[in-house]
């Protein structure tokens, strides 16, 4: 008979102070994954679609080093905000709100809300589309049906954010397979290594590289990703119970809270690499999907730019096939309810953050859909109206970037987790040249 006094030979495994038996060092890092799914749809919006066809019908696969480094840039600003949210356990609407005069924040965010509405716009413009495109669905009653259906995507956000993130990450599946698949059909794929050197074919082409790079950073999930990530820097269990039940010494109250303060730092750290690692695989997959645009535009249309998305699927529908157009109204669909649904819950982030206001994510909804409504009853071409709404997204560019870059250089802030040198030098120079870039689109559109 087992003595039950007597431990049992062999290591115990690991529990938590509940009782349960602590996940697995992967297991931690995938429960944490999930946020860069959703900032990721807003690389794939249905601006993205235009500005990518159009670059591969007329350049050929020489842009796609562009595409590229957009990528790049896109996943150092994102790693940036989340690791803000993890390190502070605040947004950035929340920083800037409470870290800069009311002079300043307020300010920022009446911009901040209008480069949410541009977002919706475009969204709502790009399902509208889809639907048209698919099932003859006239645009303005598209557009309301494209309201209702990223509605019930958002009642996902309060009640599951993980059903949210889930769901976001299943339609950016649904836009990379569906152009893995018009990659397919394209064919031949010579010349694409090519286009990953370096080259530039005058000054127009300049000119569509600077839009390409200009509107990588979309300030409206740089502020979400901070909120996303926000609570994944605070340890889960029970805090140390060292001396529960007496009277601590002065020396066991300093181990206690050393301990604490290692274990806390030990936990943002974890979260910080996942983090990397969720953006990694998120942006990576649009770029991916980006990089296919350009390819099979390239493909289909080589030498001449189509003009509109409408005929864009016409030309796919033409050339590669009836289940090729298919496959780009079909992404071009799942890309705009995902991220209206983004958008809308980024200016809750928004709002929440720098006014310490919430009004109902329907409501918000709701007031979000009027401007796209008002352009397309008043028969504003869209794909022009999705260029403009890219011209308001870049002017909030220096806005999100300027104090995202100054707060996690602020080791008051950030603690450990404080940008090194290096980095902080690569963000004021990320922001500076993104900045220039936009500055540089909004004189052109406005001159030009």
């Amino acid at each position: 008979m087992l003595d039950s006094r007597r431990p049992l030979k062999g290591p115990a495994p690991a529990v938590r102070a509940e009782g349960r038996a602590a996940p697995g060092r992967l297991a931690r890092l995938a429960g944490l994954c999930g946020p860069a799914f959703v900032v990721s749809v807003a690389y794939i919006d249905p601006g993205n679609f235009a500005t990518n066809m159009a670059g591969g019908a007329q350049y050929g696969t020489m842009l796609l080093w562009v595409i590229a480094l957009a990528n790049v840039l896109a996943m150092f600003v994102q790693a940036l905000s989340a690791k803000l949210g993890i390190a502070t356990g605040r947004n950035l609407p929340e920083l800037c709100r409470d870290h800069l005069p009311r002079r300043v924040s307020l300010p920022l965010w009446v911009q901040a809300e209008l480069v949410a509405a541009a977002t919706d716009l475009a969204e709502f413009i790009g399902g509208a589309i889809a639907l048209n495109l698919l099932f003859g669905v006239p645009l303005l009653p598209a557009a309301a049906v494209t309201a209702v259906v990223s509605s019930l995507l958002l009642m996902l956000a309060p009640r599951g954010r993980r059903r949210f993130e889930a769901t976001v990450a299943a339609m950016l599946g649904v836009v990379l397979a569906g152009f893995a698949y018009q990659v397919l059909l394209s064919g031949s794929l010579s010349g694409v290594a090519g286009g990953f050197v370096p080259r530039l074919a005058g000054t127009d082409s300049l000119l569509l590289a600077t839009g390409i790079v200009g509107a990588t950073v979309m300030p409206h999930v740089v502020y979400l990703h901070s909120a996303l990530t926000q609570h994944q820097g605070a340890p889960g269990g029970s805090p140390d119970e060292m001396g529960r039940g007496q009277v601590r010494s002065e020396d066991v109250r300093r181990e206690a809270v050393r301990r604490e303060a290692v274990r806390r730092e030990a936990v943002r750290r974890e979260a910080v690499r996942a983090s990397r690692m969720d953006i990694a695989v998120a942006l990576g997959a649009a770029g991916l999907v980006n990089m296919a645009m350009l390819t099979v535009a390239a493909v289909t249309f080589g030498g001449g730019d189509p003009g509109s998305l409408q005929a864009i699927h016409a030309g796919l529908g033409q050339v590669l096939g009836p289940g090729a157009a298919v496959a780009f109204a079909l992404a071009l669909l799942a890309s705009g309810l995902a991220s209206s649904s983004v958008g809308t819950y980024a200016g809750q982030v928004i709002m929440a953050g720098f006014l310490r206001r919430r009004v109902p994510l329907l409501a918000r909804r709701l007031v979000t859909i009027i401007p796209a409504m008002a352009v397309l009853a008043a028969g504003v071409d869209p794909t022009r109206a999705l260029v403009l709404s890219q011209v308001a997204l870049s002017f909030g560019i220096p806005f999100a970037l300027v104090p995202l870059v100054a707060f996690t250089g602020s080791r008051k802030l950030m603690g450990d987790l404080v940008n090194r040198r290096l980095t902080t030098v690569a963000g004021v120079a990320v922001a500076a040249v993104i900045s220039a870039l936009n500055g540089f689109l909004l004189v052109d559109v406005f001159t030009g």
